[in-house]
């Protein structure tokens, strides 16, 4: 027996896509905004410091841009060639933007290390008028997508522009600091500081994007627990070559093949009943592919038996 079931929950997803795809497209407009203000103030005020943070947003717009298309095809339904949907392209999406973003803080880094060695005056004034209007833009951003922090493309935005709000802070900070001390080092020391902070959350991102990618298991769950789950149900004798994966954002999936004895066709149907009942209320899975078999196991498969948990070989 074969099964496969899921709960794709359609109208949820729409709607919070919706909301999602509105939060995008103003966070596009005022980040274009903001990074034409910190170039001209910037190369005005000759501070690295706000000419590396509007690089820096300045690439917000094509990662903004990518998670807004992303999140449009999320909720498109299964076709004849993507038998899954769309959903991945979120996770592709986070998976570019980190890319991104690694080119950018090693970008910012190079420049500020260049400025470190010959400082040049900058004009405060125009540096903490621009941190002020930064902070307003990149800390809205970070508030409106705060309930979409579960999706990972979302997820990578949000991050994103609160290490901006922050650098933003630095920045309003730093300018102070170059006002009342005149020490020149302050601002490239900033861009520097920016240019770490990026680097950080761009790994970050790119492990976890890469990870789903290559269909690896949810970092919450542990297989042994999953497999010690599926046993507790009544009749379950043995199951093996268990995969689970995640789909898209919310959305894992696992397939497995459970060995049950000879009984008729609806004492098995509940048994499958049950292992998707656990599964769904236990980890939150609920897309499921599982395979009945009372025959032997097959040659180099790992199993999970009730008496010894834990992968093994035959």
């Amino acid at each position: 027996m074969h099964s496969h079931g899921h709960d794709p929950g359609k109208a949820h997803s729409h709607g919070h896509a919706a909301g999602s795809g509105r939060v995008l497209a103003g966070a596009m407009v005022a980040t274009l905004a903001l990074v034409a203000a910190e170039f001209a103030a910037g190369t005005l005020g000759h501070s690295i410091a706000l000419v590396s943070d509007g690089v820096h947003n300045l690439t917000d717009l094509p990662t903004i841009a990518i998670s807004w298309i992303a999140v449009r095809l999320s909720v498109r339904p299964p076709t004849a060639e993507k038998t899954y949907g769309y959903h991945r392209s979120g996770i592709l999406a986070a998976f570019v933007n980190a890319i991104l973003l690694v080119l950018v803080a090693v970008y910012i880094l190079f420049e500020s290390y260049e400025r470190m060695r010959r400082p040049v005056e900058v004009h405060t004034t125009l540096m903490l008028w621009v941190a002020v209007f930064a902070l307003c833009v990149n800390g809205g951003i970070t508030l409106a997508l705060v309930n979409g922090k579960k999706d990972l493309n979302l997820r990578s935005i949000l991050i994103h522009n609160f290490g901006d709000a922050l650098s933003n802070v630095a920045i309003f900070a730093g300018a102070l600091a170059i006002r009342w001390t005149g020490a020149r080092w302050v601002d490239p020391a900033i861009g520097m500081a920016i240019g770490m902070m990026v680097l950080w959350t761009a790994l970050g991102i790119l492990r976890e994007s890469s990870h789903i990618l290559l269909e690896g298991l949810p970092r919450n769950l542990k297989l042994e627990d999953v497999a010690q789950t599926i046993l507790g149900v009544e009749s379950v004798t043995e199951v093996h070559d268990i995969h689970v994966w995640t789909i898209g954002a919310e959305l894992p999936a696992l397939s497995c093949h459970v060995r049950i004895p000879d009984m008729h066709m609806e004492d098995s149907e509940r048994i499958l009943m049950a292992i998707r009942e656990r599964l769904a209320e236990q980890f939150q899975i609920t897309h499921t592919t599982i395979q009945f078999e009372r025959a032997g196991l097959p040659p180099e498969a790992g199993y999970f038996m009730p008496e010894s948990i834990g992968p093994a070989r035959k």
